[in-house]
């Protein structure tokens, strides 16, 4: 969709490892754009990013690709959701540098002019002039009326517009008078509840011009409130149950309070009316009035602060007073009007928030040490800011970021140990917080009972031996005297051959085949059981383990998973064909898109199959039909559904050649115990999924999301 963002990656098979500082450069990019001198990431692309709604991180404490691929069945929402896998390369705590100590970030990653002194704060004349204030609205005063949205600007920021086929129902205020520089102001501000029906108004608050307040009244909405979102509303349930006022006797006191002329002034004022279902046609913005670049908007708490002098919204009250943000609005308004945009251009708005964000930073972090600590290195140390980490910098920009479960930032931005909140509890502040933040960081947890080496020791091996019995097969019988060579041959036809080897302890002889790829083996499975291979007619099956007896389920879902959609693998092919060759060989297949040839990891020459992956799931399917049986300068084909054409199959290749001698008694001394923890880990794991699922559902079209199984260490 064109106005959508849209995250490419070209990765496939060895490609599917990033390192953090790419990552971070990912994070980076889709949280601040270019208005904050973000760059596109050098390894993949984000498209249309000012249109995130938000990022969201959820780091899976505890965990890693290991648990990833034991327990991936039970991840069953983040494996059919999730598109794009990588393995991160070890380094540094990538998790110290999103919001602790430990980012390794250039001056220029932070807002321009922090080290500017306050004799630069005033703007020169020349400056004034790219001003987005004064670019907007040009140096002389002017009357209300010039600061009005114009229906275009109501139209582009979501405004209920009279006719609009979404405000269906909506109750015109009947103020069609004729608007002059003498019309009255009035300061509107709405608290909402999250309900069944979406956000639904719980108060009410309207302020004259001399800030008088006419009404101020609770609401009881229509339907079932899902969320009171108490810390930002101040709305209790316990409030409400007394209630009797409803949402249209709100719109007919509004309607009767109003003058013809009136001109409704507010923050973000569309959200109020939307929620009122009501429509005004003059009204006055706050948060586009003191305008800024690339579309970004001042918070009203701080516009009161730098403009009015005024604390508003304070950590200490339970929730926003409507009244009070209400005639915040209406006096940031009249402060415009009065003094003109050359007066509001010359505060700096933008270098006092930044000038502001990072004394909080740095006073945050000083704040932290010890104090004989901080007298010693004032002391030694020329003064300077301290290094800032990803949620500083977001700070900096006036962003307020989220982070909940292990670590979270206090009431001034803070970040303190909590690990006494359970998995649910984290689940539930989230999706009260996450809607309203737009860029935040849960954390699930595990458990820490569960990094014992020995366990850990223990899955790895499990994981290993399943891995290894997958690409397995066992076939025959054959004859005494048959030719393994002609059994090698047509075995191979179905992808590389990790060994082979003959079983003589059978009455008659069986050979057993371990292959390099899954779907290798799989084919065999699926091609030659049955078939007649060196004058025998042969069985093949894989070994039969317990391990093994969800194997049939587990390849299934292999074939279903998101990387391996519109991919298929090919087997058969010469090993003196190039990949030029192959492109065009395969070139008459419509909507191919990539083609993959693995590669053997010591003499770096290509194996005898190949990757294809199709733009539409579809043509994938056609594919299959023209390429098997497919002669290819002498090679006949055969193909199949990919089960693990990316990470997996990058992540299959690390663990086939990792060192599985860790000790027997490590491994198996404590068996008992690691089969009892496994079986809860399980149950664990499958919460988890849910977990995520329900964040998941819970997020904003647009957001990109990302999932950190940062592992033990």
């Amino acid at each position: 969709q064109e106005k959508s963002s849209r995250l490419s990656a070209a990765l496939f098979g060895e490609d599917c490892e990033i390192t953090h500082d790419q990552l971070y450069e990912l994070l980076k990019y889709a949280a601040l754009g270019r208005c904050h001198n973000a760059t596109q990431p050098s390894w993949c692309r984000i498209y249309h990013q000012s249109h995130l709604a938000g990022v969201v991180v959820i780091v899976l404490h505890e965990m890693s690709q290991l648990h990833f691929y034991k327990f991936y069945l039970q991840f069953k929402h983040l494996r059919k959701v999730f598109r794009h896998r990588f393995t991160l390369t070890p380094s540094t705590n990538f998790l110290a540098s999103l919001y602790g100590e430990g980012a390794n970030l250039k001056p220029q990653d932070t807002a321009q002019g922090l080290t500017s002194t306050s004799s630069e704060c005033i703007p020169k004349s020349s400056d004034l002039q790219c001003d987005p204030i004064i670019q907007k609205y040009g140096e002389k005063k002017r009357g209300l009326t010039s600061y009005t949205l114009t229906l275009e600007e109501q139209k582009r920021n979501d405004y209920p517009i009279k006719g609009s086929p979404g405000c269906k129902g909506y109750i015109h205020t009947e103020c069609d008078q004729q608007r002059t520089d003498s019309s009255p102001l009035f300061g509107l501000d709405c608290e909402m509840c999250l309900t069944a029906k979406g956000n639904e108004v719980t108060r009410v608050s309207l302020v004259d011009a001399r800030g008088q307040c006419l009404l101020n009244e609770l609401v009881k909405p229509e339907s079932t409130v899902v969320n009171y979102r108490t810390r930002f509303s101040g709305i209790t349930k316990k409030m409400l149950l007394p209630v009797k006022t409803r949402l249209p006797d709100i719109q007919t006191r509004l309607k009767k309070m109003l003058p013809h002329d009136a001109v409704l002034v507010g923050h973000s004022l569309n959200a109020d009316l939307q929620a009122l279902e009501m429509i005004h046609p003059s009204v006055i913005d706050t948060s586009l009035l003191f305008a800024r670049n690339e579309g970004r908007r001042f918070k009203l708490k701080f516009l009161a602060k730098a403009v009015l002098g005024k604390e508003i919204q304070c950590e200490q009250k339970l929730g926003h007073d409507p009244a009070e943000d209400a005639r915040a609005a209406l006096e940031l308004a009249q402060f415009f009007i009065e003094q003109g945009p050359a007066k509001v251009a010359e505060l700096n708005l933008e270098m006092l928030l930044t000038t502001e964000k990072m004394a909080e930073v740095s006073q945050n972090k000083a704040a932290l040490q010890p104090q004989g600590c901080r007298v010693q290195k004032q002391l030694n140390e020329p003064p300077h800011l301290s290094k800032p980490c990803f949620l500083d910098c977001l700070q900096v920009t006036g962003q307020k970021p989220l982070l909940l479960g292990r670590q979270e930032l206090d009431s001034s931005g803070l970040c303190q140990s909590n690990l006494s909140t359970s998995n649910k509890q984290i689940l539930q502040r989230a999706l009260e917080d996450v809607p309203l933040s737009t860029f935040s960081i849960i954390q699930f947890s595990l458990g820490p009972e569960y990094i014992a080496s020995h366990l850990l020791a223990g899955l790895r091996e499990k994981v290993r031996s399943k891995l290894t019995d997958m690409l397995t097969i066992y076939a025959g019988p054959f004859e005494e005297s048959f030719c393994l060579k002609s059994v090698k041959k047509e075995f191979g036809r179905c992808g590389p051959i990790q060994s082979l080897t003959v079983v003589t302890e059978t009455y008659q002889p069986y050979v057993c085949i371990q292959y390099e790829v899954l779907e290798a083996a799989q084919l065999a499975v699926e091609s030659l059981n049955g078939a007649e291979v060196a004058g025998s007619c042969i069985k093949v099956q894989r070994p039969v383990t317990a391990a093994m007896l969800d194997c049939d389920v587990l390849i299934k879902e292999l074939e279903l998973d998101v990387e391996n959609k519109g991919v298929i693998y090919v087997a058969g092919l010469k090993k003196s064909l190039t990949e030029t060759d192959l492109q065009e060989e395969f070139s008459q297949l419509k909507d191919l898109e990539t083609l993959f040839l693995p590669k053997d990891l010591q003499s770096g020459k290509h194996r005898n199959c190949c990757f294809l992956k199709f733009q539409k799931s579809q043509s994938a399917v056609d594919a299959l039909e023209v390429i098997n049986g497919w002669m290819v300068k002498g090679s006949k084909l055969r193909s199949r559904n990919a089960l693990a054409s990316g990470h997996l199959w990058r992540w299959i290749r690390q663990m086939k050649h990792s060192n599985g001698k860790q000790g027997g008694n490590i491994l198996y001394e404590k068996m008992e115990q690691l089969s009892d923890s496994e079986q809860y880990l399980r149950k664990k794991v499958k919460k988890l999924d849910q977990h995520i699922k329900k964040l998941y559902r819970s997020l904003q079209n647009n957001t990109l999301c990302v999932v950190l199984f940062p592992g033990v260490n």
